[in-house]
């Protein structure tokens, strides 16, 4: 029911021992109620702290006419803000991917300014032609969203975060253009 926890008071971060989970919870727990009254909430998460990355967003809609349409930026909370990211149709290789990273126009940031490591361009790369293939081979995900992905710096690679994804049935999948 929860697509953008941030907005609703869903995550929380820097928890250092057990207490600070069960306040942590308990807190949220109030701060949802507040926000979305009736949300349905089957669990939470709970995962490792990663730091010292930056946050970038895949995403993935599938188009009745160009079918999936993959969307790459600057992402975490401050994608709807920035609105810097590129697209292309799907399939894709390596050569588009990285043309989708460069062509954003906060791209400087993850090459690495003012001293900053590089990010790990690569795995950013490697990602989006797996995403591609993810969506190419399961016509049924309609949507598929990682944000934020957390690129760490050269050579370490990138975590997903947090993944949203929608399932149906894809009328459109076996028409011939």
């Amino acid at each position: 029911d929860i697509s953008h926890k941030t907005d609703v008071g869903g995550v929380r971060i820097d928890l250092k021992d057990r207490d600070d989970v069960e306040r942590a919870y308990q807190t949220m727990m109030s701060d949802i109620r507040r926000y979305l009254p009736n949300a349905v909430i089957s669990g939470v998460q709970i995962q490792k702290m990663v730091t010292g990355g930056k946050e970038v967003i895949i995403g993935m809609n599938r188009d009745v006419q160009f079918g999936p349409l993959l969307m790459f930026g600057l992402g975490g909370t401050y994608v709807e803000v920035l609105k810097d990211v590129s697209f292309s149709v799907a399939p894709i290789g390596k050569d588009i991917s990285r043309k989708m990273l460069s062509s954003i126009k906060t791209y400087p940031i993850l090459a690495g300014v003012r001293g900053e490591k590089p990010s790990d361009i690569n795995s950013i790369a490697d990602t989006l032609c797996k995403v591609s293939q993810l969506v190419m081979d399961f016509p049924q995900i309609l949507e598929f969203e990682i944000n934020p992905l957390m690129v760490l710096p050269e050579g370490q690679g990138c975590v997903a975060m947090d993944i949203r994804l929608t399932l149906g049935v894809n009328e459109h999948a076996n028409i011939d253009i």
